[in-house]
């Protein structure tokens, strides 16, 4: 599988993973796609295909596995200020950390995001 593949596939779990979270949604501001919840984005996956000006990606907010994320090869701190508040940008193109570890980055974005009632939600359904 060449990188492209890759990069789609993972994109590809990243996106059905995360619309699976109570009230999450898709939305397509800037002609990137995102990933919101409470009209609030929790996972940024970017571009649908990759330009001269932007490389695939995938934006989460990491409030507990900030330092974690950012040890890793090419991950660094999002631009536009984000990166102050926990937000990592992880490139989709080179060596990519294992896709359990990107979901589980995923739902750390949702919590960090989502109203309580909501995380109150996912914890209720996940015991079930």
């Amino acid at each position: 599988m060449d990188r492209m593949e890759k990069w789609r596939e993972v994109r590809q779990t990243v996106r059905e993973f995360a619309l699976r979270f109570p009230e999450a949604h898709e939305d397509h501001p800037w002609g990137d796609t995102v990933i919101k919840v409470n009209n609030k984005i929790f996972v940024f996956l970017g571009v649908e295909e990759p330009t001269e000006k932007w490389n695939p990606a995938l934006g989460v907010k990491l409030p507990e596995s900030h330092g974690h994320a950012l040890a890793l090869d090419g991950v660094e701190p999002s631009g536009y200020g984000l990166g102050k508040a926990g937000w990592v940008t992880i490139p989709l193109m080179g060596a990519l950390p294992e896709t359990e570890v990107l979901l589980d980055w995923v739902e750390e974005s949702y919590r960090a995001v989502a109203p309580r009632k909501l995380v109150a939600t996912l914890d209720a359904t996940a015991h079930d």
